[in-house]
């Protein structure tokens, strides 16, 4: 069987529902938008979430991909760096439980988290510190930590660390992995534009973009923005909301329908449409099915708070599947 491999930041997500724009206009945070904040700033913003309530999840957009992947009963791991406290702990036993092989690095800083705040109607806006995970170097990336898998998935956040993505994809390369990156947020895109197209041209097979990242990279609405990054890439994805998706490879262009869903938290949306799309690909199906999967993942973890699922919901899902390729 194949096997996927991620390197992503290792973040515990703390999930609230927020009323209005009050909170994120007093430290402002543009609404949808994913920025970074010190210690002292989330730690401020985290009490004032706690008098909504909270909810904590392992996270991270890979971290949610492999998990996605394992719950659907394929061999995953993950490389991250955490800190020696109780969100890492929390953060290693949440990977084991989900049956993911987590490769994680001690650091010298806490562990990092995202605070999500998540509007009415479904939008994310995120404000994360990302502590321990940003220390991961270049020297950490052992190959051996790479032996005995297919896939290598990446994550866009990432990229403004050039030095550890670049060496990343080396050596992913050179094992022969096939390399899918996920770019994560526009903003991220915009400040790190033209080394995403040399990592796009050099490295990547794969690459999924909504359709804000896909604009801010190529200046394109989604069905010009797919077509160009296709030329860049073996396989493009462009994700467009409730309209689905549109998945592009040469000149073949497939569009993807979405599922019926109620969104409750688009949160791992993204995230899980990966894990679906990966798992058709590393099966071998073709690529308007493993859209269909994609669609399939992301249209159930919306109608959740939090990128994560029960057991009654991933069998649900692996019904689905036997469904989509029949």
């Amino acid at each position: 069987m194949k096997s996927i491999l991620g390197l992503g930041n290792a973040l515990v997500d703390i999930l609230t529902t927020i009323p209005n724009d009050i909170l994120l206009q007093k430290y402002n945070l543009p609404r949808g938008s994913m920025q970074h904040v010190d210690e002292q700033t989330s730690n401020s913003i985290l009490n004032d979430l706690m008098e909504l309530g909270c909810e904590r999840i392992a996270g991270g957009s890979v971290a949610n991909t492999i998990n996605g992947i394992a719950r659907l009963n394929m061999n995953a791991g993950f490389i991250g760096k955490i800190g020696d406290d109780k969100f890492g702990s929390f953060f290693e036993e949440d990977q084991r439980s989900s049956g993911i092989n987590p490769k994680l690095l001690i650091g010298k800083s806490s562990t990092g988290r995202a605070l999500v705040l998540i509007s009415n109607d479904a939008e994310r806006t995120f404000a994360t510190y990302l502590g321990a995970a940003i220390e991961m170097e270049p020297l950490d990336l052992d190959e051996a930590l790479f032996d005995n898998y297919h896939f290598f998935h990446i994550e866009g956040y990432l990229v403004q660390n050039h030095s550890l993505v670049r060496q990343a994809v080396q050596i992913a390369c050179n094992k022969g992995m096939m390399i899918s990156l996920d770019m994560a947020s526009y903003n991220v895109v915009e400040a790190n534009h033209s080394f995403l197209e040399e990592i796009l041209k050099t490295y990547v097979d794969i690459v999924f973009a909504n359709e804000d990242e896909a604009r801010a990279f190529t200046g394109k609405e989604p069905e010009q923005a797919v077509s160009e990054l296709a030329k860049i890439c073996r396989i493009a994805v462009v994700k467009i909301g409730e309209k689905g998706s549109l998945v592009q490879s040469g000149n073949t262009l497939h569009r993807i329908d979405p599922i019926e869903a109620v969104a409750t938290d688009a949160t791992g949306a993204g995230d899980l449409y990966a894990s679906g799309f990966l798992y058709g690909l590393a099966h071998d199906l073709p690529l308007d099915k493993c859209g269909a999967i994609g669609s399939l993942c992301a249209g159930k973890v919306v109608e959740v708070i939090g990128p994560k699922m029960d057991n009654e919901c991933w069998e649900g899902i692996l019904t689905g599947i036997k469904n989509i390729v029949e």
